[in-house]
Formats: structure tokens, sequence, C-alpha cells
């Protein structure tokens, strides 16, 4: 707050500057005029500050109001990122989950696929056995056939020499 001081009229100054004797009426006067300059500067005082004081109250008022935009502001920031946050730990936690599930399935599925091999190889070295041992029987018949057809011609031969 800053207060300005002004000067008395100029009657009140002049009066002072003309000689250093004053009469009664002239000091009664004087002391007038110098009560109503200062009551006239208080008046104006109390208004600049009761103007200053509005003011500041008006100031102080829009912090509030803005203090308060800005709490709510924060307060539905803080909203949005608590349901993130749980949604995001909810998320990491059954990736969690489904990765200690994963582990041994992994781990199942490298032996099956081992035994699935195994069991393949087994198969095809069956069916190779099959297919020579057919192999071998087809062969086997076909020598029995040409001996027996042999034999029978033989004995047709004695047959008919006889």
């Amino acid at each position: 707050m800053m207060q300005t001081q002004q000067q008395a009229p100029g009657p009140v100054s002049q009066s002072f500057s003309f000689n250093g004797n004053l009469t009664k009426e002239e000091e009664e006067e004087l002391s007038k005029s110098a009560l109503s300059t200062f009551k006239a500067r208080e008046a104006e005082i109390e208004k600049k500050k009761v103007e200053v004081r509005e003011r500041v109250q008006a100031h102080l008022g829009r912090i509030q109001e803005e203090t308060k935009r800005l709490a709510d502001i924060r307060k539905e920031l803080e909203g949005l990122a608590d349901p993130l946050k749980k949604e995001v730990s909810v998320v990491r936690k059954k990736i969690d989950s489904v990765n200690k599930q994963l582990k041994p399935l992994g781990h199942t599925c490298q032996k099956k696929e081992k035994e699935y091999r195994n069991a393949l190889e087994a198969f095809n070295d069956k069916n190779k056995e099959k297919v020579q041992l057919i192999t071998r029987l087809m062969e086997l018949v076909s020598e029995s056939e040409k001996l027996r057809m042999k034999k029978l011609e033989e004995l047709c031969k004695n047959i008919e020499l006889n």
C-alpha cells in the first residue's frame, strides 16, 4: 500500500510563509484548514485502503477458484491413472500366470514330439522290415512254384514214359 502525500492547499502554506506571528483567528483558521486537510487525506487514504482491500479480496477469490479448479483437474488425472494402472496390473498378472502354464506345456510338447519321432521311426523301421519280409515271401513262393512245376513236369514225363 502506497500513501500519497499532498501538500496543504495554497492559503495554509502561504500563511506560514508570510510571517511567524499569527493572530488567534488566523491560527484557528489555519488549524481548521489543517484539520480539514488532514481529514480529507485520511478519508482518501481510507478510500484507497478499501479499494486495495477489495482488489486483494477479488484476487484471493480468483486464486481460490483457480486452486479449486487445479485440485479438480489433479483429482481427474489421478482418477484416470488409477483404472489404467489396475488394468495393466491385472493383465501383467495374467501374462505371468500364462507364462507359468506355458513352461510345463512346452516341456510336454518337446517330450511328446520326441516320443512321436521315436514312434514314427520305429513304425517306419517295422514297415521296411515288413516290406522286406513280403518281398522275401514272394521270392520264396515264386521259387516254390517253380520247383513244384518242375516236379510236376518230371512226374508227367515219368508217367508218359511208362
